[in-house]
């Protein structure tokens, strides 16, 4: 341990971890330590690597060009939701000594990557690159901007993502980027009665050569066994209201919470606090903000549980955050999103405007949804589809 800026900090992963469980925010678990201290393994071949560098005479000369350095294997962990994995993970990132370095979940890496593989495509078109095939150059970028590169929840489930995921990461693997990645399923399970799958084989083989494979087999998900004891509904809001929903949050997040961004159709979407499958909004963040169905049906796509703080009472002055909040609640509820939200009030009164209103005839199906995602039927429903 050390300070910095007066506050103690951790060296490593494993004080980290070590000093969570002495505060009493986590249960020791062996798998979890055994994980971490993996993890620690990694940052010192990593900083050893850099020292290695940067003492060779030729080093300074050939900095640019990591291809030179011995590969350093990366880590694929996976395991049930709520053992860790990305609290694990999110330690590593902050604790690894390295600048250049990239934490990002699965979804959007591959969306950005999409999007630089069109650009250059229209390049190659105006004439102003040479190379006919996007894949090097856009690899050639990517680790040029992050060569320690972390992924959350790594999951292949669209074709143009499995065909096109042996050549990247053949690519960014010579380039010298080390992987680390948390997954619901072992590498062999990836993409798993995809169409066309067996032009997918190689890329599973790379990942198995170039990371070590861990399965983090904790028989407990902590993240569902504190969250189930508490409401998913607070009312009113106010101060106690901001300590259960803070109490709650820490319980899913365990303190490894990031800043996010969701890849929507050229523009992103921004998640203030996310943590593996959860978020956590404010009201005005969801509603105030001019978001609209796809922008919710993406989020309910990369979440499986939303904290919603300081839903107000609505009125036809609040008309286009009301719609907002009555779509946003419809889809969460299609989509079987597990919600837990401070309120100014009930369901039954969070719309106290006119009588006859669309809205209020809206609102009745919303207070309805609302009372209906926090019955225990729903939520243990939800656990079920979870476990």
């Amino acid at each position: 341990m050390h300070l910095r800026d007066g506050l103690q900090t951790h060296a490593t992963v494993r004080q980290r971890y070590d000093h969570l469980v002495e505060n009493g925010a986590l249960q020791r678990d062996g798998a979890q330590e055994r994980i971490a201290d993996r993890l620690d393994r990694l940052i010192h071949d990593i900083a050893d690597k850099r020292i290695a560098r940067k003492s060779s005479a030729l080093g300074w000369l050939f900095a640019g060009r990591r291809q030179t350095r011995e590969p350093v294997k990366g880590l694929y962990i996976h395991g049930g939701v709520g053992r860790g994995k990305t609290m694990l993970m999110d330690f590593f990132f902050e604790l690894v000594p390295v600048r250049r370095k990239r934490r990002v979940h699965f979804n959007d890496f591959m969306a950005d990557v999409h999007d630089r593989i069109q650009k250059h495509r229209q390049a190659r078109k105006e004439g102003t690159v040479k190379e006919d095939d996007p894949i090097p150059p856009v690899a050639r970028a990517l680790a040029d901007e992050a060569w320690v590169l972390c992924f959350d929840e790594f999951a292949v489930t669209d074709i143009a993502d499995a065909m096109i995921l042996s050549r990247l990461f053949s690519a960014l693997f010579a380039g010298g980027v080390v992987l680390v990645a948390t997954s619901n399923v072992a590498p062999q399970d990836l993409y798993r009665d995809g169409l066309n799958r067996q032009l997918f084989l190689p890329f599973i083989g790379l990942i198995e050569r170039n990371t070590e494979v861990l399965a983090l087999d904790s028989p407990k998900d902590y993240r569902q066994e504190k969250l189930s004891r508490m409401p998913v509904y607070l009312t009113p809001d106010g101060a106690a209201a901001d300590r259960a929903m803070d109490e709650a949050w820490a319980a899913v997040s365990k303190g490894a919470e990031t800043e996010e961004a969701i890849a929507l159709k050229g523009r992103r979407i921004a998640v203030p606090c996310a943590a593996g499958r959860a978020a956590r909004f404010s009201f005005a963040e969801l509603c105030d903000a001019p978001l609209g169905a796809r922008d919710y049906l993406a989020i309910a796509e990369r979440f499986d549980t939303l904290f919603i703080d300081h839903v107000p009472v609505l009125d036809q002055t609040r008309r286009n955050p009301a719609k907002r909040f009555i779509l946003l609640i419809d889809t969460l509820y299609d989509k079987k999103i597990r919600v837990v939200m401070s309120a100014e009030a009930a369901p039954e009164k969070l719309y106290a405007g006119r009588a006859g209103v669309t809205e209020a005839f809206e609102f009745d199906r919303t207070a309805s949804r609302l009372i209906e995602m926090q019955s225990k039927d729903w939520l243990a429903e939800w656990e079920q589809r979870h476990a």
